[in-house]
């Protein structure tokens, strides 16, 4: 079975939380705060198995997760960091955001490996909060919680060619003549459902990744047959070798199957349309009415396409097409499909505005992910521990956008899930 597609769900791992305590020790009148730290959550990283192929394995395991960190203890012990997590890929694996679609990662090197998802920050033990007026703080500060994220896996073959046409246009048999590739072969409708890859060596001790796709029918752009699977492989081959056949044994019309196929590219994808092209007219030995192979000739010469003439089963032109790609190629530059820079970057930053203030019937309600994460680091029932907490809503400017938004004092201020009653 080749699976070049799959759907899973990760999360890197919580930070531990911070300790509460004291020193007691023999003699020692006033111990102070001695609360160790958390520990870091686990991170996850992708990493390119040279033994996979596939993605057949996350048809039965779609969710992974990484250690969490342990809570500290008394003593400024720290809390253990928990174990990253390393989730295996085979080369050739694009992740993607389920929800935005964005590239997060793109594996297509040997031995490569990606930071995906960092894992949570341990919180601080109460050891960090004391000052020279709060000298026994109780409270600590909770762990941060990790990253939980739906992504999309898609396998792409690492080609440099790829072989496009529609089905039965002689691209199994094309690749089994220049490479030592064996594909199934026969004479009906999607004979190839998966890509064949065969390497050429030439005689002068070039090579080259060479692919058969799967063939595509009209609407394969929108998913219909094989095309998604056809169209998601040939994006990473710097060249195509547009198979046409011309014998007219289908019944085809070369021309129209010409304009097919690069309309369903464009539909795809812009860059792809823009893909270097190679017209290939097949099964010239058979041909029945030459004017189609004229007329497909024309055709190449109108779009400023080079030309070929080939017979894969006597072997008219094949050596000489192959040598005219093993020149291209070493014109052609390598490229990544999509640059580091525009790739998603799940992080954990702290922004100092992420809150957000709503008008519920009489209640203003405070909620976001910076006032979460405060609102895990106080005990609002000790009084140290709420004028920390007030201070750190100054700081963060929750109480100048409360004035703004029309807050008077005596007016319930819900914060997460805690109801406060407002003072100026």
């Amino acid at each position: 079975m080749y699976t070049d597609y799959a759907k899973i769900t990760i999360k890197s791992g919580d930070g531990g939380n911070g300790a509460v305590s004291f020193r007691r020790e023999k003699y020692v009148a006033a111990g102070g705060p001695d609360g160790g730290d958390g520990g870091k959550g686990g991170d996850i990283y992708f990493v390119v198995d040279p033994d996979s192929n596939t993605l057949v394995d996350f048809r039965y395991k779609r969710r992974f997760k990484a250690e969490n960190g342990q809570n500290g203890s008394g003593s400024h012990c720290y809390g253990k960091s928990g174990q990253d997590l390393y989730v295996k890929v085979p080369l050739g694996t694009l992740v993607k955001d389920a929800e935005t679609g964005e590239v997060v990662a793109d594996l297509s090197s040997p031995n490569q490996k990606e930071l995906i998802l960092p894992g949570g920050r341990g919180g601080k033990g109460n050891s960090h909060f004391a000052t020279s007026t709060r000298q026994a703080p109780r409270f600590s500060q909770d762990g941060e919680k990790g990253i939980e994220k739906e992504l999309i896996l898609e396998l792409k073959s690492l080609a440099d060619v790829g072989l496009v046409g529609f089905p039965n246009a002689g691209k199994s048999t094309f690749l089994s003549v220049v490479t030592s590739a064996k594909p199934k072969i026969a004479n009906y409708q999607f004979t190839t459902i998966n890509p064949n890859l065969g390497v050429v060596k030439t005689d002068y001790g070039d090579s080259f990744v060479i692919a058969d796709i799967p063939g595509i029918i009209e609407g394969a752009s929108e998913g219909v047959g094989l095309g998604l699977q056809f169209l998601r492989h040939i994006e990473r081959t710097r060249l195509l070798l547009h198979l046409i056949d011309v014998s007219g044994m289908e019944g085809r019309d070369p021309i129209q199957d010409f304009y097919a196929i690069n309309s369903e590219l464009k539909k795809y994808s812009e860059k792809l349309a823009n893909r270097k092209q190679i017209v290939v007219a097949t099964k010239a030995d058979i041909v029945q009415d030459e004017e189609n192979e004229k007329k497909l000739e024309e055709l190449a010469k109108e779009k400023n396409l080079e030309f070929f003439k080939i017979s894969s089963a006597t072997g008219q032109g094949v050596k000489e097409l192959m040598q005219r790609v093993t020149e291209l190629l070493k014109e052609l530059p390598k490229e990544e499909l999509i640059s580091v820079e525009e790739r998603k970057r799940y992080t954990l930053e702290e922004k100092r505005d992420d809150f957000t203030i709503t008008k519920e019937k009489d209640m203003f309600v405070v909620d976001g992910p910076a006032v979460q994460r405060l609102m895990a680091r106080v005990n609002l029932e000790d009084n140290e521990s709420l004028y920390y907490f007030q201070k750190c809503l100054e700081q963060l400017g929750v109480n100048r956008e409360l004035k703004k938004a029309g807050v008077q004092e005596g007016d319930t201020v819900k914060i997460v899930d805690w109801e406060l009653e407002w003072y100026d």
